[in-house]
């Protein structure tokens, strides 16, 4: 049975399901147990028609819902004659059901929880399982997220901007449990790019393929490896020529947003042969303008370590020097420069401190490891 074609159906079937009159909640509860019917029925006896199976399946369990909760209301359900059997209509709803399942009113791991299931076509315990969270933990999230979606019109949903931030969120998880959600949001993405055309989406996938291209060579024997110290022949090229030709159409159209600038700035990453030989100016040049578009503190940290690349450690300092040390990553980066400029000591105190900060098990290992190696050059 073909996992994949399950979970593409599944936005066409809720959004089928919608248009005949279920609310968005009980349609997607209705979709779920259709999917669990059919991974249970399919691999011995496979429909010819997918997706007018999952409709007519989902359409009864939406039923037998309505009709349990009004007998349990204790009032009579009137039921409209079910629609005459005959082809589904080929209409793409997954647009729409993104743009609803980021609703800003949802926060974003509730957004991101009913986009996996609703869009993404995964069971509530293959989501949980990627957050690491209990299936129940899981379940109340999902549920309390469409009932906070009920009420709203479905012709208002959320602004495009909600919709990449919530994908971008979804690929910034990586890989836990048993659904690489990395790769899960590259696929959603490219649904997005193919329903809009839009540069800033399309800029968010050559992103999005760019760091993923990178994956490989980010971790060994249980070590997160510094992007100066990874082995670039492990790097996917297919992936990185694809993200390269994508952000080159997106960047063409003269539209530029904040997707594609870091976009850009992964290229070049992507373009060099080793860390040195890499285009710190032009990788600066993109910072000011990412800077120019979304004026974020991380982006001004980031450029200061670039700046340090390009116009040598004490530049990159004088350029971390006004903001705030409690940025996330702001005691990391000074470390890094500090060594850079030959102030060891410091550099190796401040390694320590950012390892007590770190918000993931590899990255405080790699700091801890860090402020040894640098402890120990300056002692010898």
């Amino acid at each position: 049975m073909n996992d994949g074609l399950l979970r593409e159906l599944v936005p066409a079937v809720i959004a089928i399901l919608v248009r005949r009159g279920a609310e968005f909640a009980a349609a997607e509860d209705a979709v779920q147990e259709a999917l669990i019917r059919a991974l249970e029925t399919w691999p011995g006896d496979p429909p010819r028609d997918a997706k007018g199976w999952l409709v007519s399946v989902a359409w009864r369990k939406f039923i037998d819902a309505s009709r349990a909760e009004t007998s349990r209301r204790g009032r009579e359900f009137a039921v409209d004659a079910e629609p005459e059997a005959g082809p589904v209509p080929a209409t793409d709803d997954t647009l729409w059901l993104y743009f609803l399942c980021a609703h800003p009113s949802l926060s974003p791991g509730s957004a991101v929880a009913l986009t996996l299931r609703a869009v993404g076509g995964l069971t509530t315990r293959q989501i949980a399982s990627a957050y690491l969270v209990p299936e129940s933990t899981m379940a109340q999230r999902i549920s309390r997220a469409k009932k906070r979606i009920a009420g709203l019109p479905l012709d208002r949903p959320s602004d495009p901007a909600t919709v990449l931030r919530v994908l971008y969120l979804v690929f910034n998880e990586g890989y836990s449990g048993d659904i690489d959600l990395a790769a899960e949001a590259i696929r959603l993405t490219r649904q997005l790019a193919a329903s809009t055309g839009e540069p800033e989406v399309a800029g968010l996938l050559a992103l999005m393929l760019l760091h993923h291209a990178r994956r490989a060579s980010r971790t060994e024997g249980g070590r997160l490896i510094p992007l100066a110290e990874q082995d670039r022949s492990r790097w996917d090229t297919n992936l990185i020529a694809e993200g390269v030709t994508i952000l080159q159409a997106a960047l063409a159209r003269d539209r530029l947003g904040e997707y594609q600038a870091q976009a850009a700035i992964a290229a070049l990453h992507a373009d060099a042969p080793s860390t040195a030989e890499t285009d710190w100016v032009q990788i600066v040049e993109w910072y000011d303008e990412l800077l120019l578009l979304t004026g974020n503190p991380v982006v001004r940290l980031n450029r200061a370590v670039a700046v340090g690349a390009a116009d040598g450690p004490r530049a990159g300092l004088a350029a971390l020097a006004d903001l705030d040390p409690e940025l996330p990553r702001h005691s990391a980066s000074r470390a890094y420069l500090l060594e850079r400029a030959g102030d060891l000591e410091q550099a190796a105190t401040l390694y320590a401190e950012a390892a007590r900060t770190a918000t993931t098990v590899l990255e405080r290992d790699h700091l801890t490891r860090e402020a040894a190696r640098v402890r120990q050059l300056s002692r010898s």
